[in-house]
Order: C-alpha cells, then structure tokens, then sequence
C-alpha cells in the first residue's frame, strides 16, 4: 500500500481507539503496509507518507495526533520532519523508527522532542504497549482543552465555578434575590463558599459600588462582639482610646455579612435585631443613634432551625434575617464539577506560582472524583495548590496528592463517610464509588460488592440514576 500525494487512509478495525488519527511516514512501501494494517487493526485512523516532505504535507490537512516516522528519507529525514512537526504543535507526540540506531541518534531524537526511538525490525508488542500510553495522553491532553475551553466560555457563575444541576439552583436564587435588599440565610457545610455566594449577591446588587464587609461571628471573643458590630466612643471601656467604626458603619451603603450567625452571643441578638428593625446604630459608650443604609446578609454551616430549636438563634431574629434561604450543596453531591474546578485551580495556581501545570493525568482525576471531600470546595483548592507545585511536569500525578487521599494500594480511594451517615447512605456511597472505580461497569461493580447485577440496577434506579 504505497502512499501516494493524498495520503491513503485504512478502514478502521476494532474500535478500541475511535477518533485517533496516525499518520505513519517511511520509503519502504512493505513497511508503510505492515504498519498500517497493524495500526487499523487496533483501532486507528491510519494514513501514510512515503518521505518527509510528503509527510509534513500530509500533516497539515490529516491533522494527525501521531506520528510514526522513519528516520532515514529521501527529501526530508525523519529528524526534520520532526522539528517542522514540533514548530507547529509542540504537543503532538512523534514516534521515530530506524534501522541504524546508534546511542548517539536515540538521544538527539529525545532532545528534539520524539516520544520515543524505535528499532527495526519492530517490536509489535512493545509498540502496542507505546502507543497506548501515548493514548492515554492524547485523551487527557484532549480533556485538559475541554475543560479550559469550558472555563474560557464561562462555566459558572460570577467565580462561582460549576455547571452541574445543584449549582444553576443556586446561580438562579442568587440572580433572584440580588435585586433587592430582602433578608437572605446561606447555608452549607464549611468550605462551600458562602461567602463567596454573599460576594457574588452584593456584586450583582444595587450597592455594588458601595463596600461589602463579612464578620464571623465565632472568630471575634464575646466582649468585643459588641464593639465590633456598633463601634466605640473613646472611654467607653478600658482600652478604648479612640473612636471605632463597628461593621454596620464600615458597610453604609453596602452590605454587611453576618457569617457564622448561630454561633453569635445571644445576649448580642436582641440588639442585633434592634438594629436591623430600625436601621440605626447606637455607638458603645456613645449618647446618640445615627442612621445607617445597610443590607445585611446572613450565613451558617448549621441548620438554621435546628439552631432556633436548640436555643442558639433567636426565632424573632431567625424570621427577620430568612426572607430567603440559599443552600449551597457539598462538593460530594456535585463531583460531576470537580474537573472543572480542579483545572480551574490549576491556572489560578500556575499564575500564582509560575508553574507550567497542564492538567490532571486520568487516574488522578478519578481519584479527585472518587474523595469524600469533607472540606469541600476550600479542601479542592488547598489540594491543588499542593500538587501544582509539587508537579515537576505538565501532569499532577496521583502521587503529588496528599497520602491520605490515596488508599493503602497507592491509588484506590477508601470509603469516606460524613459523621452520622445512616446505614442508607453509607450503601449508597459504597455501591456508587465501586462504579465509580470500575467504569460503571454494573457486572464488576456487582462481583465485587458481592450483589447481582440486577440489585445494582435496582439500586440505580431508586437513586433515581441510570
């Protein structure tokens, strides 16, 4: 099967690698056919070139995402054909193939940039075994541009980074009550982005231009709670030898977030409430009350009820703060967003610290899908950061994430449980990674549960999953 000017494309044999194109460049027509026909028979998209110049030609229409070349041709080497191929797509992995090898030639071809030097006569196995690693990086490299092509179009939500269902409720209520100045409690566990959500709220608002201050409630001791919330007059205790603006001036004409509002003293709330009724501030050891124009937004990783019930919130206060309730759901119920997020992190961190971090290898990635993730959307970020500087490559590798995100096999994930998970959801979340490790393969996922088949399904279905 000779090439010929247009190149010569084989029929495709087992589909093991729908979509990879191979473009297999050498002078001798029996190799140029050997290698075809073994090519299309593991599933390529093969076309040949008989020289170099022929072959950079070919290239430029086939757009191959290999190449397999000879080293000694007629018009144009396999070494210049590979510094033309790298000029255009440094990324596009060139196999050379020659039948003089010498030490001095395999290193020249690596410093230029092949992927790899083989020998003549081939070894197919080996070949094989080459040209599916260099698959699994073509996939990934293809993945890593879907993902920053994804982020680029904007898939999220102001910062908010994220598509799945769960998250667009979210972007819809927070488009909703961002147009007015109504009471709004943001719930979710730590590490969701609840302040990130309130940010999001004041940007989008009408106070936009004004300033946006967050307190946390359980980061400040009770006896200065007071202080900080409505200021001080100088003397009004000891060590007040100044006048201090407390957060409901600071935020005039803004909006103020009360984080972490469960956990403010109770003895503060009535007052607190007072405030929000009459928007006016009186001062710690001052005489008179001012007007203040502030929105206030309200945010707890408890149940706000529960926290009513158990005495810790103040009902009157509750109702007066909830007009709206945003819950933001844990990164455990959103994993279809990690990847996203993950190579979000990865552009944040390589600007930050100068990196050069292309993506996540595969096995990576489905160890970042398959963690519980307790610490949610701030665990994933802090995760990131580790492994963008840690990577010395283009990839972060499994083994650049923390040890206790790897299981004792160097690589399965362990089942992570929330404290207080019912017997219900621990079947859930064991039935739900076994799939998740074995490719949703149900009959693997099955034997090694220990189930049938038709209880995986039965399961899935009452899941409400396919």
């Amino acid at each position: 099967m000779p090439g010929s000017p247009g190149g010569k494309t084989a029929r495709m044999g087992a589909k093991k690698n729908p979509g990879t194109r191979v473009l297999v460049v050498d002078d001798e027509p029996a190799m140029r056919e050997v290698l075809e026909l073994r090519l299309a028979g593991w599933g390529f998209e093969v076309r040949t070139a008989s020289d170099g110049a022929e072959g950079k030609e070919l290239a430029e229409s086939f757009q191959p995402d290999l190449v397999i070349s000879d080293v000694v041709m007629p018009r144009m080497t396999g070494m210049e054909l590979l510094e033309s191929l790298r000029a255009g797509d440094p990324d596009r992995p060139v196999l050379l193939v020659t039948a003089q090898a010498t030490v001095d030639l395999a290193v020249e071809a690596m410093k230029r940039g092949a992927r790899d030097f083989i020998t003549k006569p081939i070894d197919y196995p080996k070949l094989r075994t080459i040209l599916e690693k260099v698959q699994e990086e073509i996939a990934e490299r293809r993945e890593s541009r879907r993902l920053a092509a994804e982020l680029e179009r904007g898939a999220g939500f102001g910062e908010f980074v994220g598509a799945g269902r769960g998250m667009r409720e979210v972007y819809a209520l927070i488009g909703t009550v961002a147009s007015s100045d109504a009471g709004v409690i943001i719930t979710g566990e730590s590490g969701t982005g609840k302040e990130l959500a309130a940010r999001t709220i004041h940007r989008l608002s009408a106070r936009a231009e004004g300033p946006f201050v967050a307190v946390n409630s359980s980061a400040i001791p009770e006896n200065l709670m007071e202080s900080e919330m409505f200021g001080h007059e100088r003397g009004a205790f000891t060590g007040a030898t100044g006048v201090h603006a407390g957060c409901f001036e600071r935020a005039h004409r803004g909006t103020l977030l009360l984080d972490e509002i469960a956990e403010m003293p109770l003895a503060l709330q009535p007052k607190l409430l007072r405030v929000l009724e009459d928007q006016k501030v009186r001062r710690v050891g001052g005489g008179r009350e001012f007007a203040v124009d502030v929105r206030v937004l309200a945010a707890t990783n408890r149940e706000p009820r529960e926290a009513v019930e158990s005495g810790k919130l103040r009902e009157d206060l509750f109702y007066r703060l909830n007009v709206f309730t945003i819950t933001l759901p844990p990164l455990r119920e959103r994993r279809e967003d990690i990847p996203l997020l993950a190579q979000a992190f990865i552009a944040r961190f390589n600007e930050k610290h100068n990196a050069r971090v292309e993506s996540c290898k595969g096995e990576t990635m489905e160890l970042l899908a398959a963690y519980a993730w307790p610490g949610n959307v701030r665990e994933l970020k802090n995760v990131m950061e580790r492994a963008v500087i840690l990577a010395r490559g283009p990839w972060i590798e499994p083994s650049h994430l923390p040890p206790y995100m790897l299981g004792p096999a160097g690589g399965k994930p362990g089942l992570v449980l929330r404290p207080g998970a019912t017997a219900a959801e621990a079947e859930k979340e064991l039935i739900l990674g076994t799939l998740r490790q074995t490719g949703n393969n149900k009959a693997e996922a099955a034997r090694r549960l220990g189930l049938d088949v038709k209880t995986i399904r039965n399961k899935l279905k009452s899941y409400g999953m396919n």
